[in-house]
């Protein structure tokens, strides 16, 4: 036997109730870290966002797959009441083809990026008020499509391609943050000038 107390509470050592810190018995965590899944997840949402653009651009310059090629969609931008409709019509589709195509193969990608999102502004400014479900009343006039996308490419502004692309190690790619609050500065402001200057209100 012994005069020094005893006690089954954590901590009652020699100094007595809560004399010493309790010891840490939680599991060690794996640090959060950068990994593979990462990049094939970008790689995916690239591939969904960017082939879709470079699809709508091939509908546009091309005519591919029902699309209403330069003139149609010139006759479409018409009746939104947008000015200069021929040149905008080929601006358009040429930057969904050549910007979709960079995001799918991760070049450039925050401007590139940028880019496709100052579409999908236009888009949903000029088609808000018809409604937001594709399965509504509204059918394609609705900006359902248009948000998801927009979106989509504003996401891959800040978190760039991962390293599945040609960006990798370019100086936007180590440091994406301030390079995708630029490139969306500079989408944003693309996006509205043309909706503000290139538009008369129907």
């Amino acid at each position: 036997m012994t005069d020094q107390p005893t006690s089954i509470l954590p901590g009652s050592g020699r100094s007595g109730f809560g004399g010493s810190e309790p010891g840490d018995t939680r599991p060690t965590r794996r640090p959060l870290t950068w990994n593979g899944g990462t990049d094939v997840g970008l790689l995916i949402l690239r591939f969904a966002v960017g082939g879709t653009f470079f699809a709508h651009g091939m509908q546009k310059v091309f005519g591919m797959w029902d699309g209403p090629g330069v003139a149609g969609f010139a006759r479409l931008l018409d009746r939104f009441g947008y000015e200069q409709t021929t040149t905008l019509s080929w601006v358009t589709g040429i930057v969904e083809l050549v910007a979709g195509a960079f995001v799918v193969l991760g070049v450039v990608t925050p401007l590139a990026a940028a880019a496709l999102l100052a579409i999908k502004i236009n888009a949903v400014l000029v088609k808000m008020a018809s409604g937001f479900f594709i399965a509504s009343a509204a059918g394609a006039d609705a900006v359902e499509l248009d948000v998801v996308l927009g979106l989509a490419a504003a996401a891959l502004i800040f978190t760039g391609p991962g390293r599945i692309a040609l960006d990798n190690g370019r100086t936007w790619h180590r440091r994406p943050a301030p390079w995708g609050v630029l490139a969306l500065i500079v989408g944003v402001a693309a996006g509205v000038l043309v909706f503000v200057l290139l538009r008369t209100p129907v």
